[in-house]
């Protein structure tokens, strides 16, 4: 997040860490058309970092290989290179290039990698704001969201129904729920 008119009220300068047991990176995607599965990745890092003007940028990684959809073979699918071909690409990242305010909420703008292609993405963003937290410092609580096309990342399986349709969607929809501690 770089720009020098969107700051976020309470958010200090320095590195806020983000917290992976007190966050969570999950998605959903559409399946047989009617429904939707859920997972989560349970491996992420990242910081967010606030420049001395106030400005924000963060960097984020996820670990691929963490999926978890509470089903290990549609995992393992979902690892092979049907679909994300972790072994080829074991992370996903995001690095923001821009934020602007959005109402009470803001647009964050970056570059999210996956399945080695680059691409910009905007996540829709809610800061929840920052708590003196309990003894360890300040965290700060973030809630984005964003819809991306797998086929614009090269995920291009196609899974035809009979009836029409696909076995799972083109459309994932990221929802990251973050917190974030300052680093000392």
């Amino acid at each position: 997040m770089t720009t020098a008119t969107t700051t976020f009220p309470g958010l200090t300068t320095g590195t806020w860490a983000i917290d992976p047991v007190h966050s969570n990176v999950g998605f959903t995607v559409r399946h047989l058309v009617v429904s939707k599965v859920r997972g989560t990745f349970e491996n992420f890092s990242g910081a967010i970092t606030v420049a001395e003007d106030g400005t924000a940028s963060v960097n984020a990684e996820i670990d691929v290989k963490s999926i978890n959809t509470k089903n290990a073979d549609r995992d393992a699918h979902v690892r092979s290179a049907d679909f994300f071909d972790a072994e080829q690409f074991p992370v996903a990242t995001f690095t923001s290039t821009d934020v602007r305010a959005d109402g009470d909420n803001y647009i964050v703008t970056g570059d999210f990698t996956l399945h080695g292609v680059t691409r910009p993405v905007d996540l829709k963003l809610e800061f929840n704001g920052v708590n003196p937290g309990m003894g360890q410092g300040p965290v700060a609580g973030f809630e984005a969201t964003t819809v991306i096309n797998r086929k614009d990342f090269g995920i291009s399986i196609e899974m035809p129904l009979e009836g029409g349709g696909a076995v799972v969607g083109d459309k994932i929809t990221i929802t990251l729920e973050i917190e974030a501690g300052l680093q000392a």
